[in-house]
């Protein structure tokens, strides 16, 4: 003969299979965010600024041909959206920057929908560092390059003895409509810059005061002072160009993807 549970049994037994369901229904524990770290030297998000036309007290714009707009991503994560006509630019502006030493890391996630392939050599930046110097530095850029007919990463400058030039690599192509965690470094104990894609060291992409790719003279960083993010064409073009980009962080020790 079947033996029934009591009912004081029964209600016991179930509130303990009960037990993980409520505690799995509570709310989970909060993460906290990159921008919550005590060590950057800049941080944002975008999580607090409105939607629409892309401003904030916290840094400034440069645009000619170009507009910010801050968005929600599919993810319903708010992004800032750069777009350009031709050979404009957009630029989130980081003024009145100043790294110990002149040396800092810097980390975004970005995607670009999609890289020039015309004219020929055509060439951009994403993001691109000024100081007391020179020397214009661009540590995310590239170029297109007709005869591998790629869009190539590579470090670059301007305006000071070194010239004009992207070290552009072909170990390292500008990969579209993607998203991706770029690292960099800006060592000034020898002007060095490095850089990471998605957590992985793009060492080919390494220049340096004696190692780099423009006129046979020392590079040499400016005392930085602004930071640049967005886009810029420098070659006469018809097309236009979106880029998005979060998670921006600028500080003294790698942050990491």
């Amino acid at each position: 003969m079947r033996k029934r549970l009591s009912s004081a049994v029964l209600a016991a037994l179930l509130s303990v299979v009960a037990l993980p369901v409520a505690a799995a229904s509570g709310p989970a524990p909060q993460r906290l965010t990159t921008c919550a770290k005590a060590d950057l030297l800049f941080c944002e998000d975008f999580q607090r600024v409105p939607t629409g036309a892309g401003t904030s007290l916290k840094w400034g714009v440069d645009t000619r041909d170009g507009s910010l707009e801050v968005e929600r991503d599919r993810r319903g994560q708010k992004v800032l959206h750069a777009r350009t006509e031709g050979n404009g630019r957009a630029f989130l502006k980081v003024d009145g920057f100043a790294a110990p030493g002149n040396s800092f890391y810097g980390r975004v996630r970005v995607k670009v929908a999609g890289f020039p392939t015309e004219p020929d050599w055509a060439h951009y930046t994403l993001v691109e560092t000024t100081g007391d110097g020179p020397e214009v530095v661009r540590p995310l850029g590239g170029q297109y390059v007709p005869t591998l007919d790629r869009a190539l990463w590579g470090v670059g400058a301007d305006g000071g003895p070194t010239g004009d030039w992207t070290n552009w690599r072909e170990s390292a192509p500008s990969r579209a409509d993607r998203w991706q965690c770029v690292e960099w470094r800006m060592d000034a104990a020898d002007n060095r810059v490095e850089l990471w894609f998605d957590g992985a060291a793009a060492p080919d992409l390494t220049v340096s005061t004696r190692s780099h790719g423009g006129n046979q003279v020392d590079f040499l960083f400016p005392r930085f002072d602004t930071v640049k993010i967005g886009w810029q064409l420098y070659q006469p073009n018809g097309g236009s160009y979106d880029i998005w980009y979060d998670d921006i962080a600028l500080g003294t020790k790698r942050i990491g993807c």
